[in-house]
């Protein structure tokens, strides 16, 4: 089964759809959404399911008919995998009779990025991969995650919100932008605890996506932000490396959201990149 949900279509043209990244929503891409449409493209960034304002559904955990219970009594997490989120994706774009377009994702929606053009390649002209890496979760990682999915289920979002914070966020752009802060802070306050511990659970079975860098044939745009600790700039080489004719941007003073961080410079980035696509046909004198 696949849901259509929450999402942004803005603009009209060529269109770009943006994948936002755990534990956000859709909104983390306004800055982009407002510049592209200006600039003459279609914008479309949908809220995951079990983020945002799309429902937290999800398969049962192995051995699982239903979803159980935690000993705290609360409903178990179950798991969404980067496959369903993309066939999600895939879903809405049939809904809304986009067939190609220039996809691009930030983080868990750069692995969801990956997936699709693994199932539906032929409807790619264009990726952007950002601040996200391409290998499995070792043994020590998928632990993490699910423990951290327990822990979302037993305490909720805020404690966890506060800890990654100033990981998602370069500490000194806490200080100067504090309402980028809040923003960052206020969308993993509001992510549903359920919807984000099935996508960390099926995330931790992702499958390595590095044998697949080879096979992306699209022109395709890596960005990284320089203090990212989540995803660090090796990790962003390794992909620009490996997928042929893609190029690599490291935009200074940002972490692991450089398109709220540095939203000039990123926008600037990926606007370069779209002029050089034939598809994009985005207009070279917009305003950067």
């Amino acid at each position: 089964m696949t849901i259509t949900g929450a999402y942004e279509d803005a603009g009209d043209g060529e269109p770009l759809v943006l994948i936002h990244g755990h534990p956000f929503n859709r909104s983390m891409w306004r800055p982009q959404i407002d510049h592209f449409r200006r600039a003459g493209m279609r914008v479309i960034a949908p809220d995951l399911r079990g983020y945002g304002e799309n429902p937290a559904v999800h398969t049962p955990a192995p051995g699982n008919s239903a979803p159980g219970k935690t000993a705290a009594g609360n409903t178990s997490p179950g798991k969404t995998t980067l496959e369903t989120f993309a066939r999600d994706i895939a879903g809405l774009l049939d809904h809304l009779k986009v067939e190609r377009f220039v996809l691009g994702g930030l983080s868990m929606g750069g692995q969801i990025a990956m997936e699709f053009h693994r199932q539906f390649p032929d409807r790619i002209s264009g990726m952007l991969l950002a601040d996200t890496f391409a290998a499995a979760d070792t043994d020590e990682a998928r632990a993490v995650r699910r423990d951290t999915a327990d822990r979302l289920l037993r305490e909720g979002m805020a404690g966890y919100a506060r800890e990654v914070l100033p990981k998602m966020i370069a500490p000194r752009n806490i200080e100067t932008q504090p309402a980028v802060a809040r923003h960052v802070l206020d969308m993993m306050r509001g992510t549903s605890p359920e919807g984000a511990a099935a996508a960390l659970r099926g995330r931790a079975e992702r499958r390595d996506y590095t044998d697949l860098l080879s096979r992306i044939t699209v022109p395709t745009l890596v960005v990284v932000g320089e203090e990212d600790e989540f995803t660090p700039v090796s990790d962003a080489e390794l992909i620009a490396d490996r997928v042929p004719h893609a190029s690599l941007k490291v935009i200074p003073q940002a972490a692991h959201m450089p398109n709220l961080e540095r939203p000039e410079e990123f926008n600037a980035a990926l606007q370069e990149f779209l002029e050089d696509l034939p598809a994009a046909r985005i207009p070279q004198s917009v305003e950067r």
